[in-house]
This record gives structure tokens, C-alpha cells and sequence, in this order.
């Protein structure tokens, strides 16, 4: 096997709001467009969020909900502000489920830790959007399933965390029965590295792929656990070898 890729330090924490709400179709999510000129993510469909600001660690605060942990809880807060900066809608820690934690590719410019959190708002209340003009030029509130067909017909741009958790969200039947299964469950982990598979295709790996060559977290041949990211759709992958 060869030698496990170094770490590189990061550059900071964020936190994404992905932020639902019921509908006749299922549960809706709201996807915010990046300018496709300039700034993180051009011209992807992502969910609100941003950087954990200094501000955010200071403690303690009568908002962070049941956050033990101080990193955890600055998220939360950052989490609070970024979606009411970008969306104006308000929402607060106790309203937030944690639901993943993503760690970039060691080849990423900037390194930022991500905690993803779940919020489900009033379809019945105000729920209009007041996007930031510096960070987004449009919103939608749309399906998972509709989000990622849009993707998979090139109709719309994602980045594979917006993809991975559209993709766990479609198998939800409710806003309210997802933030429940989210407060249910671990945050699921994901330290993504891109890299090639054996024909050359783009993939992002994470721990027991056997492309994971990074903190000695490869898995043995022929293991999957890798987005496919060459053509449109993207397949995700996740397979062990028979014994």
C-alpha cells in the first residue's frame, strides 16, 4: 500500500443550514445560487451558511440550545446568523439538529470544517426570502428528488455535500421526521479526498475506500465508499469485497 497522504491544517470552521419545510409534494429544501463569477462554490445551488466568526465563540450564550461542546455550539451560532444574513429567516440553536460534520480535500484552497445542520420552518409562516445581494443571486424551495434531477440533467451545479445530504433527504418523508431522524443518529463524518479511480475518472474517496489514502484510512481492494463524479448523474458507491 502506499504511503498515506499528510493532513493539512484547516483554515476554520462553518456551518450550512439546510432548511426545510412540508409541502404537498414531501418535505422542500432550500437551495440559494452563488454568484458565477467570483467567491466559493461559482455558480453552485447551496444551502445557507458560512464562517464561524470569532464573535460566535464567545460563551456562554442563552441560544446554544443543548450544545455541550464549545466548537459544536459556536457552529450553532454561526449556523443562527449566517441563515438569517442570507435569508432572512430566523431561526435559533434549539431549532438546528446537527446531522454531518465535512472535512475538504487536502487539495482544497481554503480548509474549512463544516458542521451541516437541519432546521424544519412553518410552511404556513412568512417564509420569504431576503437573499443577501453580495453572497446569492436566486433561491428555490424544491424537493430533494426534484434538486438532484435537476443536477443529474446538468440543469443546476451542486457540490457532493449539497448532493450527499439532497440524496439522504429524498428518503424522508417529512421536514419534521427529518430533523427528528437527524437528532437521533450520530453526525455522520466525512473527510472527503478527490482523486482518480482505476480508469481515470474524478471520484471523492472517504475512510475504507481503497483510494482513501490519507491517515491511513484506506480499506482493503476492492472496498467503495466514493461519489462517483464523472458524468451526470453522479452514482454514489459503497461496497465491501465478498468473503
Amino acid at each position: 500500500m502506499p504511503e498515506s497522504l499528510p493532513t493539512p491544517a484547516l483554515h476554520g470552521d462553518a456551518a450550512t443550514v439546510v432548511l426545510l419545510r412540508e409541502s404537498p409534494h414531501g418535505p422542500e429544501v432550500l437551495l440559494l445560487e452563488r454568484p458565477s463569477h467570483r467567491g466559493s462554490f461559482a455558480g453552485a445551488w447551496v444551502f445557507p451558511g458560512g464562517h464561524v466568526d470569532p464573535e460566535d465563540r464567545q460563551f456562554p450564550s442563552p441560544d446554544d440550545g443543548d450544545a455541550r461542546d464549545p466548537l459544536v455550539a459556536a457552529a450553532l451560532r454561526a449556523g443562527v446568523r449566517e441563515t438569517l444574513e442570507e435569508t432572512g429567516l430566523a431561526v435559533s440553536a434549539a431549532d438546528l439538529a446537527v446531522f454531518s460534520i465535512w472535512t475538504p480535500p487536502p487539495t482544497a484552497p481554503k480548509r474549512l470544517r463544516t458542521w451541516f445542520f437541519l432546521a424544519a420552518v412553518d410552511a404556513g409562516a412568512d417564509t420569504r426570502i431576503v437573499l443577501s445581494p453580495d453572497e446569492h443571486v436566486d433561491h428555490a424551495w424544491v424537493t430533494p428528488a426534484e434538486a438532484l434531477r435537476r443536477h443529474g440533467e446538468g440543469l443546476v451545479n451542486l457540490v457532493p455535500p449539497t448532493w450527499m445530504t439532497l440524496r439522504w433527504l429524498a428518503g424522508q418523508d417529512s421536514a419534521a421526521g427529518a430533523v427528528a431522524a437527524a437528532r437521533c443518529q450520530p453526525a455522520a463524518e466525512f473527510r472527503s479526498l478527490r482523486t482518480l479511480d482505476d480508469e481515470g475518472r474524478p471520484i471523492v474517496a472517504w475512510a475504507g475506500d481503497e483510494a482513501y489514502d490519507l491517515d491511513g484510512r484506506a480499506g482493503p481492494a476492492g472496498t467503495r465508499n466514493r461519489l462517483h463524479l464523472g458524468t451526470l448523474p453522479w452514482i454514489r458507491e459503497r461496497t465491501r469485497p465478498s468473503t
